[in-house]
Formats: structure tokens, sequence, C-alpha cells
């Protein structure tokens, strides 16, 4: 089964429980019925377990709808540029646009807010950042669509790292990394200062790659939807680590 028929399937509802299952349960109809009736009947949950990695790839896919959704309000609507980068985010199957839709539109309209949803993706995948890190990285290529970064939009997706658990260090590194820093920094990229020394550069341009190679966030649960994304970012680093060799006089190791 491919990651929409498990997200809009019951059985993710109450697999995953909280607020993202009963928002999933809304979309599946009878989800948020049964997850309560597994709560009181252990028994019946064998019928629908849904196994961990599945779980992680529906709060990270979900998360982004959510997320995506509430950011689309920050601005006061949601632009025609922010449901096409959406749309380019995912590659949802033409069968199943019409169920995503409704995700989308039921997380705009909730009116409880982000916060409930972030702390709980953050939770479900609290031993993966690199796979959080890479949901704010789609979260940040929504923002961008409409060509134009807002401090509100800013503001909202630093919340959302906070929650996380990713430092204000983090966060302008993230930044920095999706295009977004206030300047053409590429210290920034990889979350150092010119002041670095050689080997931090070299040591943290290392440690970066590992962590965001998209090899390794496949095997972590990041749904091949976000694969164009991960390639992006590692590009990124690549290019801004290339751009401090060469200004400090050095040739460019290989990626």
């Amino acid at each position: 089964m491919s990651i929409w028929g498990k997200i809009l399937g019951g059985a993710a509802g109450f697999a995953i429980g909280g607020p993202i299952g009963a928002l999933l349960g809304a979309v599946a109809g009878h989800a948020v019925d049964l997850y309560r009736e597994d709560e009181t009947d252990p028994s019946s949950a064998t019928t629908t377990e849904v196994a961990p990695d599945a779980t992680q790839q529906i709060a990270f896919t979900i998360g982004v709808i959510v997320l995506g959704a509430k950011m689309a309000k920050v601005d006061g609507a949601v632009t025609r540029h922010e449901v096409t980068a959406f749309k380019q985010v995912f590659h949802i199957p033409e069968d199943e646009m019409k169920n995503v839709g409704r995700v989308f539109d039921l997380a705009r309209r909730d009116s409880q807010g982000w916060e409930p949803y972030a702390r709980q993706i953050a939770k479900l995948l609290a031993d993966r950042p690199a796979v959080l890190e890479d949901l704010l990285d789609g979260l940040f290529h929504i923002a961008r669509a409409d060509g134009a970064l807002r401090d509100a939009e800013i503001d909202y997706l630093h919340g959302i790292a906070r929650v996380f658990g990713f430092s204000d260090q983090d966060f302008n590194r993230i930044r920095a990394c999706n295009g977004c820093a206030q300047k053409n920094d590429a210290y920034a990229v990889l979350g150092l200062t010119p002041s670095a020394t050689d080997e931090e550069i070299k040591v943290t341009y290392r440690q970066l790659v590992r962590d965001h190679h998209p090899d390794r966030l496949i095997a972590q649960g990041l749904p091949q939807d976000f694969i164009d994304i991960a390639n992006d970012k590692l590009a990124a680093i690549n290019a801004a680590h290339d751009r401090i060799r060469k200004e400090r006089g050095a040739v460019p190791e290989p990626a």
C-alpha cells in the first residue's frame, strides 16, 4: 500500500492517535471511533496495527500537510503559489488528490492552532532529528513559493523549529540552507562563522553530508516524495563547502 493509502485509510488514525489521528479520522470517517474502541479493547489492536516505520512516515507526511496548511494562513490567505508548491513537494496520485485536499482544508480551518500537531510530530520523530529537519525544509519550500518569505512566516517556522528541539543556531543554519538567509553566507549554510578553523569546517561538513544524504533519509523513513528536496539540500551544503574552500585557497574536496 502506498503512503497515501496508509494515511487516508482508517489504520493511520488510530495507530497514531492524538490530534493527527483525530484529523485523519475526520477524513477516513470512522477511524477515530475505531481508535477509541481499541483503547478499551486491546485485543482488537492487532487488526489495525501499523508498523513503526510506516507510522513515522505517516507522521512526517501528514505533518507537512497540517503544518503547511497552518502556515498558509499566517499571511492571511492561501495563494495559488502555495498550493502549487505543496503539490511539488508531494507527488500525489490523482485518485487521492481530493482526499489529501480534505486533510489540508480541515487542518487550515481547525481552530486549535499548530502547536499540538508540532508537539506530536516532535514526539513521534524524536529519534530522527534529520527527518524533522527535512520536514522544516519542506515547509520552507512552501513558504518561498510566492517569491517572498514574510516575517510572520519566519516566526512561524522558528516556532516549529523550537518545538522540534532545534536551537536558534540550528534554525539559522536551516534557514540559510534553504536560501532564506539575510545575506548569501556560505558559512551560515554549514552553521559556522568565518572564524571557524579548517578542521571545524571539514568535520562539520562531513557530518552534515552524513546526516542529510538522501539514501540515509530514505532508510530513516523519509517518504520518496521528499528526495528532491533532500537532494537540493545536499547540493546547497556541497556548494557552500566548495565556496568556503575556494575563498580560503584550498582545492574543494569531493562530496
